[in-house]
C-alpha cells in the first residue's frame, strides 16, 4: 500500500442474510478522511496539475466528479477545486459509477487479486463487496432505478455483460452465446441497453485508427420489446455510450480526425460535439443531461452541453510521489551477465541492469558507479587483456551503445559508440585485441580494442533480435556469424584480411549457435537439417559438426610408435668460471609465433557434416572447449524423460563419446586462465571441467535503484526496441520519433507502475498495429490474498441461483460417480448450508482451488449427498466452448445428411493442430465434403502444416489381391469440395490460412472479412521482467497485398448478426453445408 493511503481495517464476516453478503466492514470514510489528510500532509508533496486521473463519473447533477488517481478513488467540484480521498484499500480501485439516485458509488477493486465489484454510499460508510468470483468484474453503469448495477465478467467466456441488485445476491448473465462478447453497457430510461461488443472496443480501445470488420458501433438492445437496434454502421470505432435521464445518448468516435472525439445523435444523425486533436476517453454523462465528464491527455475534462464548450477541472490533490524513493535489491540469484578476468582473479557481472565487479570467490563486491543521470540498463559485459578495464554496453535513450569504465570503479564512464541501434552479442579474440558484434538489423562490426574504434565489416540480414552471437576463428583470422535467407539462419565466415565473406550453408532451413572447434577444424551448429524453423521454432534440433577438410581419423599406429619415440634429455647446466663479460649484450630477437592457417574447402562440404551428442529430443546452444586431447562439448538438451538441463559430450581419440548431464537448467560456459565459470539461474558457480562438478558462489550485495528512473529507462527501451524491429517501415504512416516525444513529457507524472502500464501501452497504439503490448507486474503491486472460484461444470438457472440448469459435457460434474442432475437445487456446500440471497460465488470461492468439495443437494424431495472434484474456471470456460464446438458439428450432421466432415480449430498452436488432425483421420476417409472453422479463431504459427493437409489430392491406386483399391495419398481433401468458415473475429494466422487457402484455389470460403490483425510477433525482456510485444514479421500474398491492414475477404459473403447469437442461429454455417451439398450434385 503507498504511504498516504490509510489502512482502514478491514473484517470479513461470513452472513448470508438476504440483506447482508460477506461484507469488508471499513470505518467511516469520513472519519478516515482525517487522518488520511493528516498523513498526506506529512508525505506528499501538493501537485497542481495531477496526470493520470481516470475513469470519471459525475453525480446526477453533474456537480461532482467522482475519479481514480493512484490507485484509490477521490471526488472533486466539477468546477474544479481540492479533491477529498474516497477509498484507501489495499491495490486498486477503478471504474467508479453513481446511481441515478445520487446516494450509492459502485466500483470495482482488486484488494483480492482479481476485480470485483464493491458499493459504499457516496456520502461515506461501510465498503460492501457484491461479487466473489475469481473473474475480473468491471463496473459500467447503473439502471435507472438504482437498484442495480451493470459489469462485463469473463466468469464464463471471454467476458460479457451482467447484472447484479444493489443488495447483492448472485449476478445474472445478460446474454447468451458463447460469442456474445457485449460490455460497455449503459441503460436508456425506457430500459433499452446500449453495448459495444468487440476487441476494438475493450482491450484494444487504445488502438488508433483501427478500420476493419471487427469495429465496434453503437448498438442496443430492449430486453422488455427484444428489439435490436444499430446506430452507428462507420468502419471506424464507435464506443463508450453514456445515456442521461432523457435518453440522449453520448458517445467517443474517432470518425472526424482519426482521434476519439464526443459524439451525440441529433434527430437521429450522428453528431460530433469536439474537435479535438488529441483522443477523449471513456465519456460519462450525468444523469441530468448538462455535464460530460472524460479524460484527454491524462487529465479530466468536462463538456457542458448547454454552452457546447470543454475545459479542463482543475483539481488540488496531493501526490504521494514514492517512485523517487530508492529500493533495495539483492544481486543473490539475480545475475543476467558476466565475464572472468583474463587473470582469472576477478568477475564482472551484471544484475538489475547494474555493474558490479568482485574477486573471483564473489565475496567482495563492488557497484561501479557509472555517472548517468538516468538508470541506464547495462546488458553485456567484457574484460579487456589489462584485467583493469571493462567493455560493456547499456541503454542511451533506448539503444544499446558501448562503454568502457575502469573497473575499480575509480574512472569515469566513457561511450565507444553513439548509435541509434542496437550494438550487442559481443564476442573477443583470443588475445584480446579485437572484437566482433552486431549492430542493428543488418551490421557485423569489429572494435578495435587498443583504439577503441568500431568499423562496419558485412552488411547482411542479420536481424535485429533472435540471432546467433558471432565469434572469431581460433587464429583469429576469421569471423563466424549467421544471416538470413528467407527466413532461415545460414552460417557464414568472413576472412578479416581479404574482406571476403562465404556461406557455409546455404540450405532452407536454420543453421544456428555456430561454434568453432579449437582445433580449428571443425564448425559446430545447431539444426533442424530437413525442416525450416519459421514460423512454427525450431522443432527436433540437434547439434552438428561441419569438418572444414576432408581430415582422416588419427592412426591408432601413431599412439604405439610414440612408445618407442625417444624424447630430448634436458642437460645439466655446467657453470663457467670465466669471468663475465660486462660489456652490454646484444638483446635476444624474439621468435614471432607464426599463426595457424585454417583451410576451408568449400567443396561438398555439406557432405562433411555429422551428428554430434543425442539423436533425440531438442538440443540448444552448443558451445566447444578442449584441454589436451578431449573436446568438450556443452549444449542445452532435453532428452532424458524431457525435462530440460545443460549437458555435455566428451570426444578423444580412440575413444567412444559420452554425454552426461551437466546441471539443471541453461548454463553458459566461460574460460579465462584455465579456469571456467557458468552461470545458472542467476547463479554464478565455478566449474570443474574434469569432475564435472559445480561450485556455487554465494554472492550476495544489496543496492539500490528507484522505479522513476528504471520506468524512465524502460520507456524509452521499449520505443527504441520498437523503432528498430517494427515490420512497417512507415510505421503505418506515423512519426514514430514525434510520437515518443509526445507521450515522454508525462514521464514526470507517473504515479506507479499501472500509469507506466497505461502510457506505454497508449504509445503502442498510436502504430495501429495488431500484437502489440507491453506488460509488467512489479513486487509493489502483488496481493497478499488471491482467490479461486471452484466451478464444478454445473450451469445454474438464473432464476433460481442455486438450481441445476444443466450439466457442461466434459466437466467434471458430468464424470461417472458425481450424482448431479438438472432440476437439482444445491443446499449446502462442504456442510455449509446456503443462503438462497446470497452471492452462490461465496460458498464456491476460496483461497485456493480444493481438491475436492461435497454437495447436498435437493430431488423431489429427497435429500442426496454427493461429492466433486472442482475445476478452475478457465477449464469450465473452456468446456462451454468445447459444448459450441459439439453442436455445430450435431447441427452439420443433421443438415449435411451425415456426408460433411467438420474440423474446429480454436487457434493455430500445436494442440489444435493434432485436434485437426485427429479430425481428419477420423472423417476424412468417410465423408463426401469438409468444413474447416476458423470463426474466432485467436491466432499461431501452424498454417503451413493444416494446409499441406488440405492440399493433398490422390494420384495412384493400389490393392491387395482381391480387396478394394485404395488412393494415394491415403488422404485426399483436396479433391473434395471444402468450405472455409471465417469471421470478423478470425486473426492472426488464422488470416494466413485462409489467405494462402484461396490462393490455392481449395475451396470456398463464406463469413465475413477477418479481423486484419496479422504479423507475426516475438517480446523482448525489459530490466525488472517486463516485456514488450515485437510485431517484426509483415505478412503479405504473393501480389504484396499486407494482409494487416486489408484482411481475407471471403467468397460468400455472410454475417452472424448479435440477434442471430442470441437465438442461437447460424447462417454461416448453414450456408457452408448448402455450398457443399450444392457442390456434391454437380
Amino acid at each position: 500500500m503507498y504511504a498516504d493511503k490509510i489502512n482502514l481495517k478491514i473484517e470479513r464476516i461470513l452472513s448470508h442474510t438476504p440483506k447482508q453478503n460477506q461484507i469488508y466492514t471499513m470505518k467511516k470514510v469520513f472519519y478516515a478522511l482525517t487522518a488520511a489528510l493528516l498523513l498526506s500532509n506529512m508525505v506528499a508533496t501538493a501537485q497542481n496539475e495531477p496526470y493520470f486521473t481516470a475513469y470519471p463519473a459525475l453525480t446526477p447533477d453533474g456537480q461532482i466528479v467522482v475519479f481514480s488517481y493512484e490507485g484509490d478513488l477521490w471526488k472533486v467540484p466539477s468546477a474544479g477545486g481540492a479533491a477529498t480521498r474516497l477509498t484507501a484499500m489495499p491495490g486498486n480501485e477503478v471504474s467508479p459509477k453513481v446511481s441515478p439516485d445520487g446516494k450509492w458509488l459502485a466500483f470495482s477493486a482488486n484488494q483480492f487479486g482479481n476485480n470485483d465489484v464493491y458499493l459504499m454510499p457516496l456520502a461515506g460508510g461501510t465498503v460492501t463487496q457484491l461479487t466473489f468470483h475469481d473473474a475480473s468484474d468491471e463496473v459500467e453503469s447503473w439502471s435507472w432505478d438504482s437498484k442495480s448495477i451493470y459489469f462485463t465478467s469473463g466468469r464464463y467466456n471471454g467476458y460479457t455483460a451482467y447484472k447484479v441488485g444493489l443488495t447483492g445476491g448472485t449476478a445474472s448473465r445478460l446474454f447468451d452465446h458463447y460469442f456474445n462478447l457485449i460490455h460497455n453497457v449503459a441503460e436508456a430510461p425506457n430500459g433499452e441497453l446500449f453495448f459495444n461488443d468487440t476487441w476494438e472496443s475493450k482491450n484494444a480501445a487504445n488502438r488508433k485508427r483501427y478500420k476493419g470488420a471487427f469495429n465496434p458501433d453503437i448498438q442496443s438492445w430492449n430486453p422488455k420489446t427484444k428489439t435490436y437496434k444499430q446506430y452507428t454502421d462507420y468502419k471506424g470505432k464507435d464506443l463508450w455510450a453514456s445515456v442521461d435521464k432523457n435518453g440522449n445518448v453520448f458517445f467517443a468516435s474517432d470518425e472526424w480526425n482519426d482521434e476519439y472525439n464526443l459524439y451525440t445523435f441529433k434527430a437521429g444523425k450522428k453528431t460530433r460535439l469536439t474537435d479535438f486533436k488529441s483522443a477523449v476517453k471513456r465519456p460519462v454523462v450525468a444523469a441530468s443531461g448538462n455535464k460530460i465528464v472524460f479524460e484527454k491527455d491524462y487529465q479530466l475534462y468536462l463538456y457542458d452541453v448547454a454552452t457546447q464548450k470543454s475545459e479542463k477541472i482543475n483539481i488540488g490533490i496531493s501526490r504521494n510521489n514514492i517512485l523517487t524513493k530508492e529500493q533495495e535489491f539483492d544481486v543473490r540469484a539475480a545475475i543476467s551477465a558476466f565475464d572472468l578476468s583474463p587473470d582469472g582473479k576477478k568477475l564482472a557481472f551484471i544484475s538489475r541492469g547494474e555493474l558490479f565487479v568482485s574477486d573471483a570467490e564473489g565475496k567482495f563486491v563492488k557497484k561501479i558507479e557509472r555517472g548517468t543521470k538516468v538508470a541506464e540498463r547495462a546488458m553485456e559485459v567484457k574484460w579487456l587483456s589489462d584485467n583493469r578495464t571493462l567493455v560493456f554496453n547499456q541503454t542511451d535513450k533506448g539503444y544499446q551503445n558501448w562503454f568502457t569504465i575502469a573497473a575499480d570503479g575509480k574512472g569515469t564512464l566513457k561511450q565507444l559508440t553513439k548509435d541509434n541501434r542496437n550494438n550487442r552479442d559481443i564476442a573477443f579474440n583470443k588475445d584480446r585485441t579485437q572484437a566482433v558484434y552486431l549492430s542493428g538489423r543488418d551490421e557485423v562490426r569489429m572494435l578495435d580494442l587498443k583504439s577503441l574504434e568500431s568499423k562496419t565489416v558485412v552488411k547482411e540480414e542479420v536481424w535485429a533480435f533472435q540471432n546467433s552471437s558471432p565469434s572469431f576463428s581460433p587464429n583469429g583470422e576469421y569471423l563466424l556469424f549467421t544471416a538470413r535467407r528467407n527466413f532461415e539462419e545460414d552460417i557464414f565466415v568472413h576472412q578479416i584480411k581479404n574482406n571476403k565473406t562465404i556461406n557455409l550453408t546455404n540450405t532452407g532451413v536454420t543453421e544456428t549457435s555456430p561454434n568453432w572447434s579449437p582445433d580449428e577444424k571443425y564448425i559446430y551448429f545447431v539444426s533442424a537439417r530437413t525442416k525450416p524453423s519459421y514460423p512454427s521454432g525450431m522443432q527436433n534440433g540437434h547439434v552438428y559438426r561441419m569438418a572444414l577438410d576432408e581430415y582422416d581419423e588419427p592412426y591408432r599406429i601413431d599412439k604405439f610408435d610414440e612408445l618407442f619415440t625417444e624424447k630430448k634429455e634436458d642437460k645439466p647446466e655446467v657453470k663457467s668460471t670465466a669471468k663475465k663479460d660486462t660489456t652490454k649484450a646484444k638483446p635476444t630477437e624474439k621468435k614471432e609465433k607464426i599463426p595457424s592457417v585454417i583451410t576451408i574447402n568449400t567443396q561438398n562440404i555439406m557432405d562433411r557434416i555429422e551428428l554430434q551428442g543425442p539423436s533425440f529430443g531438442t538440443q540448444q546452444g552448443v558451445e566447444v572447449f578442449a584441454k589436451g586431447e578431449k573436446t568438450y562439448m556443452f549444449f542445452y538438451s532435453d532428452h532424458e524423460a524431457g525435462v530440460a538441463g545443460t549437458y555435455r559430450t566428451v570426444t578423444e581419440p580412440f575413444e567412444s563419446a559420452k554425454t552426461e548431464k551437466v546441471t539443471e537448467g541453461y548454463g553458459s560456459l566461460v574460460e579465462a586462465g584455465g579456469k571456467y565459470y557458468t552461470l545458472v539461474r542467476g547463479v554464478i558457480n565455478k566449474y570443474n571441467l574434469e569432475a564435472n562438478k559445480l561450485d556455487r558462489l554465494d554472492i550476495g550485495f544489496k543496492f539500490n535503484r528507484n522505479l522513476n528512473e528504471e520506468f524512465n529507462q524502460m520507456f524509452y527501451e521499449t520505443w527504441a526496441g520498437v523503432e528498430e524491429n517494427f515490420y512497417n517501415e512507415t510505421f503505418h504512416g506515423i512519426d514514430w520519433l514525434k510520437t515518443q516525444q509526445e507521450y515522454a513529457k508525462y514521464l514526470p507524472y507517473l504515479n506507479n507502475r499501472n500509469d507506466l502500464r497505461i502510457l506505454l501501452n497508449d504509445m503502442l497504439g498510436e502504430l495501429n498495429s495488431s500484437h502489440l503490448g507491453f506488460g509488467t507486474a512489479g513486487a509493489e503491486e502483488r496481493k497478499n490474498l488471491n482467490y479461486a472460484t471452484n466451478e464444478t461444470g454445473i450451469i445454474f438457472s438464473d432464476k433460481d441461483p442455486f438450481k441445476v440448469e444443466r450439466i457442461v459435457a466434459r466437466s467434471n460434474a458430468k464424470h461417472v460417480g458425481v450424482d448431479l442432475k438438472a432440476g437439482d437445487v444445491i443446499t449446502a456446500v462442504d456442510g455449509t448450508k446456503v443462503d438462497k440471497d446470497a452471492d452462490r460465488d461465496t460458498y464456491f470461492t476460496s483461497p485456493s482451488l480444493s481438491q475436492e468439495m461435497a454437495l447436498t443437494v435437493e430431488r423431489g424431495g429427497k435429500t442426496i449427498q454427493t461429492k466433486v472434484h472442482p475445476q478452475s474456471s478457465g477449464t469450465l470456460r473452456n468446456n462451454l466452448y468445447d459444448e459450441w464446438i459439439t453442436n455445430n458439428r450435431e447441427r452439420v450432421k443433421q443438415l449435411g445428411n451425415n456426408r460433411i466432415a467438420y474440423t474446429y480449430m480454436k487457434n493455430m498452436g500445436g494442440g489444435e493442430l493434432e485436434n485437426f488432425l485427429l479430425d481428419m483421420v477420423a472423417q476424412e476417409n468417410n465423408k463426401e465434403g469438409i468444413i474447416l472453422d476458423l470463426r474466432y479463431n485467436t491466432g499461431g504459427n501452424v498454417h503451413d502444416e493444416v494446409l499441406k493437409f488440405l492440399a493433398q489430392r490422390p494420384y495412384l491406386q493400389w490393392k491387395y489381391r482381391g480387396g478394394k483399391t485404395a488412393p494415394q495419398s491415403n488422404f485426399g481433401p483436396a479433391a473434395k469440395p471444402i468450405v472455409l468458415l471465417i469471421n470478423e473475429q478470425s486473426l492472426s494466422d488464422a488470416e494466413m490460412t485462409a489467405a494462402g487457402f484461396k490462393e490455392l484455389k481449395l475451396g470456398k470460403i463464406i463469413g465475413t472479412e477477418t479481423y486484419r490483425w496479422i504479423i507475426f510477433t516475438s517480446a523482448k525482456g525489459l530490466v525488472d521482467g517486463s516485456s514488450y510485444r515485437l510485431p517484426s514479421w509483415g505478412c503479405y500474398t504473393l501480389d504484396g497485398k499486407n494482409i494487416e491492414t486489408e484482411g481475407v475477404a471471403p467468397d460468400i459473403y455472410v454475417k452472424n448478426t448479435f440477434t442471430d447469437r442470441l437465438e442461437n442461429k447460424d447462417p454461416q454455417l448453414e450456408r457452408a453445408v448448402s455450398e457443399i451439398l450444392k457442390d456434391l450434385k454437380k
